[in-house]
């Protein structure tokens, strides 16, 4: 039997990453940038965004659902404030899985990322689901979202994370060929090469150690679970050693006040195991290819 699927990975004997200083565990901090992005009448869709949010099972309406505009807005507003503050004081690189035009609504966030030497990877042109969006549609809104990044940052983006896939994203991130890291995957513990379409380093990204669980109708009710499962991520991890582990936020959710204590506690306890290499996700992409080329 033929499948284009990978279900053995690394097996029993995953690779040494051999990280920097002989840190146990890469530990990744990812805040998505999405605010203003989402499905809206205003953004020409055909209704309201009904995912990811704190209204769990809202549906779309085909006009200004506006309790959703302004949960969304919570995260631009206050909750990347909040959690800039935590990670600039604590001097913790990160990674930005910025959407092209949330940013381009929002260029004193945008200026606070860059001053703050976040990377800023691609998040994709718009904050939707791709599933079933035609194949030349995608290819364009990849090329717009490098376009509007480079206008907005300076630079082109090098890493790239769609979230709401389709079947082709995968291929046409390859081939547009100015990736360093796809990021739209969530099948190993360290980065691998997919060679599916050539040659693609993938970094991949977390669903569970992520706050979306926070919103949804089997994740975390409080702070405290969210911080006790990190913790214990981190610890299994660190027994293991030679690992990776990715932790996902947004503004509008982890930014909120009880979940943002819960992600300071977890970083101190990160900063204080002295078993960490803290790194923005280019950063472990570029040690990668350097220690594991393809």
């Amino acid at each position: 039997m033929t499948t284009p699927r990978d279900l053995t990975g690394y097996g029993p004997t995953p690779p040494n990453p051999r990280w920097p200083n002989n840190a146990r565990v890469a530990v990744q901090i990812v805040l998505n940038y999405e605010e203003g992005a989402e499905n809206s009448v205003l953004n020409g869709d055909k209704g309201s965004e009904a995912f990811l949010s704190e209204m769990v099972g809202a549906q779309s309406h085909p006009a200004r659902a506006m309790a959703m505009e302004s949960l969304y807005e919570y995260g631009s507003r206050a909750g990347f404030w909040r959690l800039h503050r935590l990670f600039t004081e604590r001097q913790i690189p990160i990674t930005v899985f910025g959407v092209a035009r949330a940013m381009e609504m929002n260029p004193l966030a945008v200026e606070a990322m860059l001053k703050a030497d976040w990377e800023v990877a691609s998040h994709g042109h718009r904050w939707i689901d791709y599933q079933q969006v035609p194949e030349e549609v995608e290819r364009e809104h990849i090329a717009k979202a490098i376009e509007l990044h480079t206008r907005l940052t300076g630079t082109r983006p090098l890493g790239w994370y769609q979230g709401r896939t389709s079947p082709n994203t995968a291929r046409l991130v390859a081939e547009e060929g100015g990736f360093l890291y796809d990021a739209d995957s969530y099948a190993d513990d360290l980065p691998y090469y997919d060679r599916r379409h050539g040659t693609q380093l993938i970094v991949p990204y977390t669903l569970d150690a992520n706050d979306m669980k926070m919103v949804a109708l089997n994740g975390f009710t409080e702070g405290v679970q969210f911080y006790r499962y990190l913790v214990d991520s981190f610890e299994q991890l660190r027994i293991e050693g030679g690992r990776m582990m990715s932790v996902g936020l947004h503004g509008r959710i982890a930014g909120r006040p009880g979940r943002a204590i819960a992600v300071a506690q977890f970083l101190d306890h990160v900063l204080e195991s002295g078993d960490a290499w803290i790194a923005r996700r280019i950063d472990i992409a570029r040690h990668w290819l350097e220690v594991h080329p393809a």
